[in-house]
């Protein structure tokens, strides 16, 4: 099969997942730039060798499986010279028990299932249960601060609000406009933002989370929205976390942990 044809395979068989493992390589290295070029390494290496998909995996589960043969042989989390939230993770990162926050990512946020993250990551069932739980414990007991929700509808606020003040966290306030959030910002600086992407008067919380992070710089964001794959486009910059709606408190609980540590403030454009 010539080169050209190994890439059309590819480009079918895993089309519609790169912008799901690309959210988890951002997750997991807190980068744009670093974890596409982990996906990008792990395209490069399938042209190589498609025999991952002949092991009777699901696609999803076999791309993320050779993502981790890429991430194992790397042994770096992220870029040397980073600076800011990013620096400062990497004192956390060094504190975390080996493989713990893979298993968290892959549980919470990509909601494979156990036996899946097993395969993914070369271990067994109970090894990756026992990770999930340590994971859990020791991103929640790492940091606690104070959270900015900008959300318009009030059931979905509330609820986040509830999660986040379970986990030891205070709450700055919930916005429900761009200008809103803006102004709830600069009134009490946040140490992280949860947004929705599209707001009650129509305005956008990308540009909200955007025009926050010009004035107050280095605040970890969540996104999250109906869709997705707005945000995941490869176009452009995006953020390091993104949670689906509908959400399940796990993932919640699970990004938030992580956030506060370890996130991209990348901005976007609307």
């Amino acid at each position: 099969m010539s080169q050209d044809d190994d890439s059309s395979y590819l480009s079918v068989k895993v089309a519609s997942l790169l912008p799901y493992l690309r959210r988890y390589a951002r997750a997991l290295t807190g980068s744009q730039k670093t974890g596409d070029n982990y996906a990008a390494a792990t395209l490069e290496a399938l042209l190589s060798d498609r025999s991952v998909f002949e092991k009777g995996y699901s696609d999803k589960v076999a791309l993320f499986h050779a993502f981790h043969l890429i991430w194992n042989s790397a042994g770096a989390p992220i870029d040397s010279g980073e600076q800011g939230i990013t620096e400062r993770a990497q004192a956390h990162l060094a504190k975390l028990t080996a493989n713990t926050r893979e298993a968290l990512l892959l549980h919470t946020v990509e909601e494979f299932n156990v036996a899946e993250i097993a395969a993914i990551m070369s271990t067994d069932e109970a090894e990756v249960e026992n990770l999930i739980k340590i994971a859990h414990r020791e991103m929640e007991d790492s940091i606690a601060g104070r959270v900015l929700v900008i959300e318009d509808e009030a059931i979905i606020a509330m609820d986040l609000q509830d999660i986040v003040a379970d986990m030891g966290h205070a709450i700055t306030g919930v916005a429900r406009t761009h200008k809103a959030a803006v102004s709830l910002a600069k009134e009490e600086r946040p140490d992280l933002i949860l947004s929705d992407i599209q707001l009650a008067d129509g305005s956008s919380g990308i540009d909200a989370v955007n025009d926050i992070l010009a004035a107050l710089a280095d605040i970890p964001v969540i996104f999250i929205t109906a869709f997705p794959e707005r945000l995941l486009t490869g176009e452009r910059p995006e953020p390091a976390f993104v949670i689906t709606k509908p959400y399940s408190e796990e993932q919640v609980r699970s990004a938030v942990s992580q956030a506060m540590f370890f996130a991209s403030t990348e901005t976007l454009n609307a």
